[in-house]
């Protein structure tokens, strides 16, 4: 058993390696990993209960995941978006399939359109990757990008509630169509009763234990908690944790969530994409592997036609329409969660072996993805395909204003340097881990959140980036804690200039050493201020006083190196 784990964990760490110096995301890694190590390859592993279990636990972080990206103010301001250039692309995908499945099959019509729809749905947690690692994300391509993907999530929902339809459970689609419209109201009235009344005080008084595991382990409640609720009623346990990101998300806590539940959520979805590669019936599939490739070949040219159609008619220019066809054009997790929902529940809305190819086919087209964005790269920086000009930025709204400047604490330093800012309306962030000076922080109009500054996952989250963020003003009272932040922000945006608090001249000397632009020490300053109106009152005019203190703040306050610190007083 030692020797197959060894084994095991160095094939997936080639892959990961390997496929990271190409470009290539990990979740290829380890689907290619599960493959390697299952029962038809190396036989390391039998897809045992243990394996499957692992899977749908990843399932359930990918729902709370995508529910967690999903919040009421995100909808409105992207509506447009959203259910515009999504809804058409879904639809325009579906149209095209349709006739295809139709005259190739022998499937019923109700199972041709339900095949259609999950072939429309692209990978989330892939195509969201490759948008970070490309550096594309906050470009006009990827918000169209990460709209479209949002709208598929949202669909992801009255899909979930039509399975029984499409399986032929259940004909009566005027009753179904009432049932998806009470289910979708139902979501709305919970995400805002139960995030507003039960979830934020519930979080609030974990939060207030600065605990990192009651934390966590609170996040792990309501996933399973709202998972054990949609199972209850009849309907997937993915909904469930769905159900939980979106409740999650209007509470101030979502971003350090995000951070915290992040590491997880990618371990486990590793297992869900190695039990899948495991379970790929290989003898079986090779003897049916031109069926394959046509798959393939047909699903990613029909969705790239089909995507880069609609992007024109919404006046996309050509590369950029291109580049988000080719980022959508493979099939995606929820069309692999559908068709694992339907082998578990005994649905034979399709013919078993057509499950496997179909899981096939959109398992190799999540793989190819990424090599077709570098073989498109590729063409456009040698002048074959498009130009090599940059993708262009989106217009910031007002409510949408990234900051420029980052604080971290929101104490009574950060307070002060934060109604400065507002003075001068410089877009800003304050981030606290103290829940009650960001409540009381928000009650005030301040634009505060609730977070780690100590976690890179929380400062990106809430926009630290480079050439975006002018400064970072480091106003927390711990020492050790600011020394931790400092190297956190370091370590995303080395150039940014960091303004921090000191409460002493040790502790701001050993911020410089870290690279702080300025590291006022609270003691001395008010020290001075204090020696000023003592001199002010004797009669030393202001020039002499000012001179003075420049004098002492010299090299560091070399002058004051033989005073002794507040840590040395017994």
């Amino acid at each position: 058993m030692s020797l197959s784990l060894l084994i095991f964990f160095a094939v997936v760490f080639v892959f990961v390696c390997t496929l990271r110096v190409a470009r290539i995301g990990a979740l290829v890694a380890f689907l290619l990993a599960g493959v390697i190590s299952g029962p038809y390859v190396l036989n390391l592993f039998q897809l045992t209960d243990t394996w499957t279990f692992l899977g749908d636990l990843g399932i359930l972080f990918l729902w709370f995941t995508l529910g967690l990206e999903i919040n009421m103010k995100r909808l409105w301001n992207m509506r447009h978006t959203i259910f515009g250039f999504g809804a058409a692309q879904v639809l325009m995908v579906a149209i095209m399939l349709f006739p295809i499945l139709f005259g190739l099959t022998s499937w019923t019509i109700l199972g041709c359109i339900m095949v259609s729809l999950l072939l429309a749905m692209s990978s989330t947690s892939e195509d969201m990757q490759l948008l970070i690692d490309r550096n594309q994300l906050n470009t006009n391509m990827g918000r169209q990008t990460f709209s479209i993907l949002l709208f598929q999530d949202l669909l992801s929902i009255p899909l979930l509630a039509m399975l029984p339809v499409f399986a032929g459970k259940s004909f009566n689609l005027g009753a179904s169509a009432i049932d998806i419209f009470v289910l979708s109201a139902a979501l709305i009235v919970g995400v805002v009763i139960v995030g507003r009344f039960i979830l934020n005080p519930l979080m609030k008084l974990v939060a207030k234990l600065k605990s990192k595991e009651a934390f966590l382990l609170a996040i792990m409640l309501n996933i399973t908690a709202w998972a054990i609720v949609m199972s209850l009623i009849g309907l997937p346990v993915g909904l469930g944790a769905f159900l939980a990101g979106m409740l999650l998300s209007e509470t101030i806590y979502r971003h350090q969530i995000s951070a915290e539940i992040s590491p997880y959520s990618m371990l486990f979805l590793a297992f869900f994409f190695i039990s899948l590669g495991m379970s790929l019936n290989l003898p079986v599939l090779g003897l049916r592997w031109y069926w394959i490739l046509a798959g393939v070949g047909g699903l990613i040219l029909v969705k790239f036609c089909a995507i880069f159609m609609v992007a024109r008619v919404r006046n996309v220019p050509a590369p950029e329409a291109a580049n988000i066809a080719l980022v959508l054009a493979q099939g995606g997790e929820f069309g692999l969660l559908m068709l694992q929902t339907m082998k578990t529940s005994g649905i034979d809305a399709l013919p078993e072996m057509h499950q496997e190819l179909l899981t096939a086919i959109i398992i190799l087209s999540i793989m190819l993805t990424p090599i077709l964005l570098a073989i498109f790269d590729l063409l456009r920086r040698t002048g074959k395909l498009f130009t090599s000009q940059s993708l262009s930025r989106p217009e910031e709204k007002d409510g949408e204003k990234k900051p420029e400047v980052i604080i971290c604490g929101f104490g009574r330093v950060g307070q002060i340097v934060a109604q400065l800012l507002e003075a001068e309306k410089i877009p800003y962030i304050a981030i606290d881990l103290d829940v009650n000076a960001v409540m009381l922080g928000r009650e005030r109009g301040f634009n505060v959140a609730y977070g780690d500054t100590r976690n890179s996952d929380v400062l990106r989250d809430l926009g630290l980036a480079n050439r975006r963020t002018r400064a970072v003003v480091v106003a927390l009272d711990n020492a050790a804690n600011a020394s931790s932040t400092v190297l956190t922000v370091k370590g995303i945006t080395p150039k940014v200039k960091i303004f921090a608090r000191a409460r002493n001249l040790a502790d701001s000397k050993a911020l410089l050493k870290l690279g702080v632009a300025e590291a006022q020490p609270e003691t001395i300053e008010s020290s001075f201020f204090l020696g000023y109106g003592v001199l002010s009152y004797l009669g030393f005019s202001e020039n002499k006083i000012e001179n003075l203190l420049n004098e002492m703040r010299a090299d560091n306050y070399a002058l004051l190196d033989n005073t002794v610190s507040d840590a040395n007083v017994q």
